[in-house]
């Protein structure tokens, strides 16, 4: 019998952390209300606090490259994840919003920075030379599988119960089971268990995590694909997180659809989100990334387009399915071309990038529709924008050249040198 390659474990682990950690960041709505009643404050105040959250995670995603670099990703994931479950713990402790703020609003926002796909991506290009757009896809699965059981759980508690237990459970979830599991089972690189990647050692990629070079940020900086990388990823984080989470609700309202309608389409959409991350990965192992992404994101435009005319509870229903199918199934080939094109650069620091690119379009796409409903009274104008942003990344992964054609290019250069 074929023994299991520890690579799998290591892929289920990360699995795990994303699902708890980033879980809990999602949990935040269940307890605007709560909160709301708790400490008398108002629905912008409490909001201010999710924005302190969106600018911190963004801006330690770099910060988080360069620590996984000189650490390594376990020890970046274990204590994240400590940290995330310490101060989530410790809100059912505190009797004023400064309190709160400083828990949430910088504790827990830093913790679930650090337990990101920053970190779990070096151990993918760590783990597997072949498979990565399948381990990807499962890794990223995580963050929908906790949308779908954190999220309403964290709901149920409340309403059964109450908002301090239901923190209680979340930080005793992570200090008892997801930490004690990423101490004892997650290993940065396969030599540790006297391994190789699956796919064979790849001489390149060895050391991935660790090639940082002295202006190596400069060189990304001014290499063309790196904007053609991060420029879509900021349209992504503004058309999903910051667009979708933070409106879709309101919109459905909006239009009239009742509650049970409502929350249908998002549970949908939550899990059809998981079957497109899984399947995207899959399909990027063995097509191109480049052409993935841009066939992504001109159906998530095309399915914002049946949005604005989903009058009918069966088109809100349908538009959930489709954004669902291609809502983060964009990250896995984002990460994919990520390690092809910055092999011989910090990973890290490159997926940091990436991240806090992703984190400014959420910041965005959370408040700029806002703006636009206040000043129009409906979501329209702010669907037509999403729309043509979503045209611009896809027209810009279309300039993006495939990186086998880049590497014998360069073998090329190399050998006429």
């Amino acid at each position: 019998m074929k023994r299991l390659h520890y690579a799998w474990i290591i892929v289920f682990i990360t699995f795990l952390i994303l699902l708890a950690v980033q879980g809990v960041r999602l949990s935040f709505g269940a307890f605007v209300e709560p909160w709301e009643r708790e400490f008398s404050l108002d629905r912008g105040t409490i909001s201010l606090i999710s924005t302190l959250s969106f600018i911190v995670y963004g801006i330690s995603q770099p910060v988080i490259g360069r620590l996984v670099d000189r650490w390594g990703a376990r020890a970046v994931l274990s204590w994240s994840t400590l940290l995330t479950g310490i101060s989530i713990f410790s809100t059912c402790f505190i009797t004023s919003p400064w309190q709160l703020f400083l828990l949430y609003g910088l504790g827990v926002s830093l913790g679930v920075g650090g337990a990101s796909n920053v970190a779990t991506s070096v151990l993918v290009v760590n783990w597997f030379s072949k498979k990565r757009g399948l381990a990807f896809g499962i890794m990223e699965a995580g963050f929908g599988a906790g949308q779908m059981l954190l999220v309403p759980g964290s709901l149920m508690l409340i309403h059964w119960f109450s908002w301090k237990l239901t923190v209680v459970v979340l930080g005793l979830l992570l200090m008892v089971v997801i930490l004690p599991a990423a101490l004892l089972l997650l290993r940065n690189h396969p030599s540790e268990k006297n391994e190789e990647p699956i796919g064979g050692a790849a001489e390149e990629e060895s050391e991935s995590g660790s090639k940082t070079k002295a202006g190596s940020v400069t060189a990304m900086f001014r290499m063309r694909q790196f904007w053609l990388l991060v420029l879509p990823f900021l349209i992504c984080g503004f058309t999903t997180v910051g667009l979708m989470d933070t409106h879709l609700i309101p919109f459905s309202h909006d239009h009239g659809f009742s509650t049970t309608v409502t929350s249908a389409a998002v549970s949908l959409l939550a899990g059809f989100n998981i079957a497109g991350i899984l399947l995207s990965g899959i399909i990027a192992d063995r097509w191109s990334s480049r052409k993935i992404l841009c066939f992504l994101y001109a159906v998530r435009a095309l399915s914002i387009v049946i949005l604005i005319y989903s009058h009918e509870p069966y088109l809100l229903l349908g538009f959930a399915v489709l954004f669902g199918l291609v809502d983060f199934a964009t990250v896995a080939p984002t990460q994919m071309l990520a390690t092809q094109y910055f092999q011989n650069y910090s990973i890290g620091l490159m997926i940091g990038w990436l991240s806090l690119a992703h984190q400014i379009g959420s910041a965005l796409g959370a408040y700029v529709p806002g703006v636009i409903y206040t000043v129009t009274g409906e979501y329209t104008l702010a669907f037509y924008l999403s729309i043509g942003m979503l045209v611009l990344a896809s027209v810009m992964n279309v300039m993006l050249r495939e990186p086998a054609a880049m590497n014998r290019d360069s073998q090329a250069v190399t050998e006429k040198v």
